[in-house]
């Protein structure tokens, strides 16, 4: 698997992660102020899945296109196959993605006596909350990158949303873990989310580390006859590559993005 492709598996994948506050308005101000990323923003801890606006519950038909690539410490560091990622520079990718209400899960109940019981929690403080489809987003997005045949499976850890693993041909595995994240309501018909998440590709005889943040803000657009009713939502993504410890020139970048991609989303509903 050529490092190019690990890139971009590395910009495609949503951000599935809980909705911790970041400071106030961090995250727009980060996005308005594209490209110039000179460090990384200020987030929590990441625990539990991301929480997403209700309007973002359903199936959707996505098109994703590239519409800018910076490097911006090149010449001096310039990431593997980034040069090669220009051919998909106003490409537009579709797929598939869907959001659905958190279900409720099994928890363990100890009583005083050698016994444990398995009982459902049926608190409703979860059932409302939309989170998305991890394993369903992820390998259709993987194959709208590199198609069918190259992507076998994408697994999630039953006990932690954080970690997947992306299955690929040649023996080759992309293990993602969310490591920070934060999000923001700017306004009833706005979300803005950020994820830093760790990422190994492991082939039969390398192995190659990185750090990479994904920042979405989306914008519902509602009917005019049905208020409720969403009949678009458009999304302005950023993606940016930090070098990992173990890279060579690790401290030359100083913390600061190497590689920033620029995607322009739309999702439309998909009727079901």
């Amino acid at each position: 698997m050529k490092f190019k492709t690990l890139i971009l598996i590395c910009l495609l994948f949503f951000c599935f992660f809980i909705g911790n506050s970041a400071t106030a308005g961090q995250l727009s101000e980060r996005v308005a102020e594209f490209p110039n990323w000179e460090s990384k923003p200020i987030l929590s801890e990441a625990e539990g899945d991301l929480i997403y606006p209700k309007w973002m519950a359903g199936e959707w038909q996505v098109t994703s296109t590239l519409v800018e690539m910076v490097a911006p410490l090149a010449p001096e560091i310039v990431t593997p196959g980034f040069e090669s990622n220009r051919q998909y520079l106003n490409q537009p990718l579709t797929f598939k993605v869907r959001f659905y209400p958190q279900k409720n899960k099994l928890v363990n109940v100890n009583f005083p006596f050698p016994q444990t019981l398995n009982v459902l929690n049926n608190s409703g403080k979860n059932n409302n909350k939309i989170v998305g489809d991890r394993a369903f987003n992820g390998l259709n997005i993987a194959k709208a990158v590199l198609g069918d045949e190259a992507v076998l499976e994408v697994k999630v850890d039953p006990k932690n949303p954080n970690k997947q693993i992306t299955f690929l041909d040649n023996n080759n595995q992309l293990l993602s873990t969310v490591t920070l994240r934060g999000s923001e309501t700017p306004s009833f018909d706005q979300f803005v989310s950020t994820e830093i998440f760790q990422q190994i590709f492991q082939a039969e005889t390398s192995i190659y580390l990185n750090e990479v943040e994904t920042t979405t803000a989306y914008t519902a657009k509602f009917n005019e006859k049905q208020p409720k009713k969403v009949d678009e939502i458009t999304a302005n993504q950023i993606t940016a590559i930090y070098l990992s410890p173990q890279d060579p020139d690790y401290f030359k970048a100083e913390n600061q993005p190497v590689s920033l991609y620029r995607y322009q989303l739309k999702l439309l509903p998909i009727k079901t």
